[in-house]
């Protein structure tokens, strides 16, 4: 398509204003400049903004609308949204009701939460514009309302961040100079497939929402996804029949484990079509379809080659029924209705900037690369629907519940880039390993919505004395993690995700077969439902061997693996099926006994052997331990691991270790050296 005369010319005047620039550069007017530019005031541009804003960086919202998330004033048409609203888990913890929260945005704020808004389960989207609205407002985001960001070009420059400036220009001529370009467009452009007739079909965006003006009609549905059914879900009771038309088979959310496709809340055609109560579904290229609109007004289905090979003039086209008595749609419709879906707007970028289209099935998505940065420009970070490329068909990325998150990935990879902060973690003692990994499978959200996406790494450090634990990286960049986080890989390192069964989702699956479930610690690896799995490599794998990694795998092979056996109720804390063997494995990797030990078991060990357990070596040897309570010390007595001290201890003295003790179960205490100095006076005695 050739671009608008006034685009054309707009171009021009830039191009020759930056060519005459070193001439007259003092008559120029200075443009508004931000290190951070962000394109679109929806979700994943407030989020992004949050990040920015609470690192205190340079930035600005630019918004087309007067409002942010103005797409959720406009869609879904029929006000229903598909992001489930759990208000109640039974859990206190946040971060693991965020794992069941699919709306609310990341904040500090806890009245930004999405269940204040709506205890919808599915909740209204009007719900959505009030809390977007909020967000923005008590979190005072910086957006620029009312402004349409029109032309995207690059400007040359050695001495910006990434070699060259954005320059931005709105409705109204005003140019924006940014050093980094956040582009939070989402995808807005309705699909359309161009096929003679199709000037008769009406569009998702503009379809009336009213079924009384359906009553009685025939409808075709160009499209299989949730919009489609949305539509037929409304009109469902009060049509003749509905057809709906569509290149692929339907894919169901439960069977492909993907939550784009055809959610349940929408399914009720599926009902109809195999009770065989009128309305149907068929697969065909709509490519292939001609529509023929009759005298009465009538739409008539017949196809390209008919109208191709066929010597009639376009008042009489040969229909399929002419030849083939019972051509599935040989009925005529009243209205055909187009629910194909979006696309991105890459019409405001110049061909400087380099966005190109992802190819196959993701083109109408911006290619970009795992790190969510344009594939061919520097400083070009695409967030929010328009970056599911990266994950398409598989996680959350498309979704609020899932790019909450890589925006989150976004801000720390530039915060490394620009401002050499490096990548959040925390560092523990090895002995804290197996807890540190249980903690955050049990919990963390966005390894759960971004499963095979994002990962938790753990860097060994000291010879794997201690560890150094980063949340949730982009595994499609394991390769660059040193110069990515600003921390290096010395002694190994684990990689911990979120898989699925490699055989288990599919549109083709039968997800409920019998014996569907692995409950056995032995057979972890078959395992089909969601559930952890933890890498372990001894050096970190090279671009060359992510590059040659099999297409189902999320990273190479590595030095060993762990499955973590599924759970039911996605609680990865039973002791013998999910810790006992979890703590093997890493004690098989790292050649260690990651046990942990009572002071009185450490002292024997002190007495007994050349080389205590790294428990006690990092513990009881610097004077900490774990101290038991009374319980525990009689349940240790009963079952033969202590001597039972309280036969030669006064009562007073026994009185008074279980005052002291009382309550400090599994706890890590520190004692006093003349408590340490009493302790092996008495076990001299003894």
């Amino acid at each position: 398509m050739l671009p608008s005369v006034s685009k054309c010319v707009q171009e021009l005047l830039l191009t020759f204003a930056f060519c005459l620039a070193p001439t007259w550069a003092d008559d120029l007017p200075v443009f508004p400049y931000h290190d951070y530019c962000i394109i679109g005031a929806g979700p994943s541009g407030l989020q992004m903004a949050y990040f920015l804003q609470h690192a205190g960086r340079d930035y600005m919202i630019f918004e087309r609308s007067h409002m942010p998330g103005h797409f959720f004033a406009l869609y879904p048409r029929h006000r229903k949204l598909i992001s489930i609203n759990k208000c109640y888990t039974s859990k206190a913890n946040r971060e693991f009701n965020l794992r069941h929260d699919w709306n609310s945005l990341i904040s500090h704020d806890s009245r930004l939460l999405f269940r204040h808004y709506s205890p919808d389960y599915f909740p209204d989207a009007d719900a959505m514009v009030s809390y977007l609205k909020d967000f923005a407002s008590l979190l005072d985001l910086q957006v620029r309302y009312n402004t349409s960001i029109t032309h995207v070009i690059l400007e040359k420059d050695t001495k910006a961040w990434n070699g060259h400036y954005f320059i931005l220009t709105d409705q109204n001529a005003q140019l924006y100079k940014c050093s980094v370009l956040l582009v939070a467009t989402g995808t807005w452009v309705p699909n359309k497939v161009n096929f003679p007739g199709s000037e008769y079909v009406e569009g998702y965006e503009s379809v009336s929402i009213d079924p009384r003006d359906f009553i009685g009609q025939s409808v075709l549905i160009l499209g299989r996804g949730n919009s489609a059914f949305e539509t037929a879900e409304n009109i469902l009771g009060v049509t003749n029949f509905i057809h709906m038309v569509s290149r692929s088979r339907v894919r169901l959310s439960w069977a492909t484990h993907y939550v784009g496709d055809l959610r349940a809340i929408n399914n009720g055609l599926l009902d109809t079509y195999q009770l065989k109560s009128l309305d149907g579904l068929l697969e065909g290229d709509l490519e292939d379809l001609v529509l023929v609109k009759d005298k009465k007004g009538k739409l008539h289905i017949t196809l390209r080659f008919y109208l191709e090979n066929g010597n009639s003039s376009e008042e009489s086209v040969t229909l399929p029924q002419d030849e083939l008595d019972n051509f599935a749609t040989r009925a005529p419709y009243d209205r055909a209705i187009r629910c194909l879906g979006w696309q991105f707007d890459f019409s405001i970028f110049n061909k400087s900037v380099g966005l190109m289209r992802a190819k196959g099935n993701k083109k109408k998505y911006p290619l970009i690369k795992p790190s969510y940065e344009a594939k061919a420009t520097r400083g070009l970070f695409v967030l929010g629907t328009a970056s599911h490329s990266v994950d398409f068909r598989k996680a959350a990325g498309g979704f609020i519940h899932g790019f909450r998150y890589t925006a989150r990935v976004v801000h720390r990879l530039l915060e490394v880039r620009h401002h050499s902060v490096p990548w959040p973690s925390t560092t523990y003692p090895v002995t804290q390993l197996t807890n540190a990994i249980v903690r955050r499978v049990n919990e963390a959200s966005g390894l759960y919505q971004m499963f095979t996406v994002l990962a938790d790494v753990i860097l060994l450090k000291e010879n794997a004395t201690k560890f150094e634990y980063l949340e949730e990286f982009p595994v499609g960049v394991l390769q660059d993690l040193e110069w990515r986080t600003g921390w290096k890989v010395q002694n190994g390192l684990f990689v911990v995700m979120m898989e699925y069964g490699r055989n288990f989702s599919g549109p083709d699956k039968d997800v409920f077969y019998y014996n569907r479930a692995v409950g056995e610690a032995q057979h972890a690896w078959q395992s089909n439902f969601l559930h952890p799995v933890i890498y372990y490599y001894k050096r970190l794998p090279t671009e060359r061997e992510m590059r040659l990694c099999p297409p189902d795998w999320p990273l190479p092979r590595p030095d060993a693996i762990h499955h973590i056996v599924e759970d039911f109720l996605t609680d990865w804390t039973a002791q013998n099926a999910h810790i006992l063997p979890l703590r093997r494995f890493l004690e098989n990797c790292l050649g260690i006994d990651l046990r942990r030990f009572y002071a009185e078991s450490c002292f024997l060990f002190a007495l007994t052997r050349q080389k205590l357990p790294v428990f006690c070596e990092q513990g009881y040897m610097r004077q900490q331990g774990l101290m038991g309570n009374e319980r525990l010390r009689q349940h240790a007595v009963e079952a033969g691991l202590l001597e039972d001290y309280a036969a030669v201890d006064s009562v007073t003295e026994l009185e008074l270790g279980s005052a002291q003790l009382h309550g400090h179960l599994l706890e890590d205490r520190v004692i006093p050296n003349h408590q340490l100095q009493n302790l092996m006076s008495t076990k001299d005695e003894l």
